[in-house]
């Protein structure tokens, strides 16, 4: 594919060049005695300068360049043009001269250059000839620099898609950790709850293991997925907590948005959250607006766990912050506040994101 792309490049780049010399070449033809015919030494003339323009082009644009301006030989680079641009400007000066002395136009009397034009037109051929250096110098730079500059795009999205492969096979392995210290929670106290939160995480992993190999995947897929593990985390609650959802998506949505994006947050809601003697409290509210924006906020009571009953590596939050920055750079917000009501503390995590 890529051979095929650079073959249409190159394909497209030869009819661009062939199109601007048969302009350039051909434009004597329309500028000569209007009304009287072709006055073809003009012509030939004019052909035998923009030949030698041409010659000094492409010496530069296919050889010299790549030979010796790249490989940083400046000072060669600029001795062989001036060599160049003497020899090409000289056989120009020749040749007009001889179409001159064949007379196409039937004249009775020969032109004979005076001494004096004869030096300008060398002067005016050898200053023209170093603006066509400078021409195809300036484009070969910019073709070279345009490719240097799509190769670094290319490079960073490979970097950028290698590094979200990475945090997402972190994710999967972190998510599940917590989720098997969940279950393994329950087993001790209500083993029928466990059951039934393992057959929950079965859900959860068919999401994991098909719906997650894309970086954007429907919103819908993504709130059953979240409302599945909801309702597993809701199995081990006591009745001192207190949980509230609020989902607010269309049935018809088209948006796609990144898959877990939310989730490392909604865990550690659960996590942090949750006190076994406490009044706590957990309220989740995802909605999605008209104007394309789905809004994610979670608050809740927080109770930080100690280092010994921490369970996972604590990486969650980086990556949503690390997974927001490359896939939605510039179209997202990210606020966490830490608030007292009253005697406790509430935390708050509110994201927007602009999917249009």
């Amino acid at each position: 594919m890529k051979n095929k792309i650079k073959q249409n490049l190159y394909l497209d780049n030869v009819f661009i060049h062939m199109t601007v010399w048969l302009i350039v070449f051909g434009l004597p033809l329309f500028l000569t005695d209007r009304g009287q015919g072709v006055n073809w030494s003009h012509f030939w003339r004019q052909a035998s300068v923009m030949l030698g323009f041409m010659i000094v082009f492409y010496v530069n644009y296919l050889y010299l360049i790549d030979k010796y301006l790249y490989k940083q030989k400046t000072a060669a680079f600029i001795f062989i043009n001036l060599l160049l641009i003497i020899v090409i400007g000289s056989l120009m000066y020749y040749a007009q001269d001889y179409i001159i002395s064949l007379n196409l136009e039937g004249r009775t009397r020969r032109y004979r250059r005076r001494h004096q034009t004869q030096y300008i037109f060398i002067a005016r051929n050898i200053f023209s000839l170093a603006l066509i250096v400078g021409v195809s110098v300036g484009i070969k730079m910019s073709a070279r620099w345009a490719k240097v500059e799509s190769e670094r795009k290319e490079l960073e999205k490979a970097k950028t898609e290698a590094e979200l492969k990475n945090l997402k096979s972190q994710i999967n392995p972190h998510f599940l950790l917590n989720t098997l210290n969940n279950i393994y929670a329950l087993i001790e106290f209500n083993p029928t709850k466990a059951q039934t939160a393992v057959e929950e995480l079965s859900k959860l992993l068919r999401h994991l293991l098909y719906d997650n190999n894309e970086n954007y995947v429907p919103l819908l897929k993504e709130v059953e997925f979240i409302k599945n593990y909801i309702e597993l985390m809701r199995i081990r609650l006591s009745k001192n907590v207190k949980l509230t959802t609020n989902i607010e998506v269309s049935p018809g949505s088209p948006t796609r948005i990144a898959p877990l994006i939310f989730i490392s947050l909604i865990e550690n809601a659960f996590k942090h959250g949750v006190s076994g003697n406490k009044e706590s409290f957990i309220d989740i509210q995802l909605s999605e607006k008209t104007n394309g924006e789905i809004e994610f906020i979670c608050r809740n009571s927080a109770f930080p766990k100690s280092e010994s009953d921490k369970s996972g590596s604590g990486i969650g939050l980086n990556q949503v912050e690390r997974r927001l920055e490359l896939l939605y750079p510039n179209q997202h917000t990210w606020t966490q506040t830490l608030d007292q009501d009253n005697d406790n503390s509430v935390y708050t995590s509110h994201i927007v994101i602009k999917t249009i």
